[in-house]
């Protein structure tokens, strides 16, 4: 287990991360925090490859502050990323790390996946590239092509 700011990691976020890596049979992994903010854990796994699929998994994740109150909520997610390059020389695939936090989600959520990221991102070896969401937008097909392609594909 892997620990930092006492959020720990459980065990199968790597082993389901090496999965996706190697047998390349996965397409995603959401991960979250558990209920009570002190492991990351998977919250879902799939081998549907079909981005509006995944990119509405993240649009439609909950989280609940000290309260018990429910809201959008942020989550990990990493996503075996495959592109053409627009230069006709092949096809692409990177590993992306992305750490969903709305906009219109609390503010204790957001914290706590903000200053917890790090402990996951230091777990998984082997991500090819990474950003930041914060809105539709930024997970829109276009704009995480463009930002995984460097804009060559």
């Amino acid at each position: 287990m892997v620990s930092c700011n006492s959020v720990s990691v459980a065990p199968d976020c790597i082993t389901k991360f090496n999965e996706l890596k190697l047998n390349k049979k996965l397409k995603f992994i959401i991960y979250k925090l558990s209920d009570d903010n002190k492991e990351i854990v998977i919250e879902e796994t799939s081998e549907n490859g079909d981005w509006d699929f995944f990119r509405e998994k993240l649009l439609k994740a909950e989280s609940k502050n000290k309260m018990g109150k429910v809201g959008k909520g942020p989550r990990y997610a990493i996503y075996d990323f495959n592109y053409d390059l627009a230069s006709g020389e092949g096809s692409r695939s990177k590993i992306t790390f992305i750490a969903w936090s709305p906009d219109d989600a609390g503010i204790q959520p957001k914290m706590v996946y903000a200053s917890s990221k790090d402990a996951l991102k230091r777990a998984l070896n082997g991500i090819a590239t990474e950003f930041q969401a914060n809105d539709d937008d930024d997970i829109e097909y276009q704009s995480v092509l463009k930002k995984v392609s460097k804009g060559g594909a």
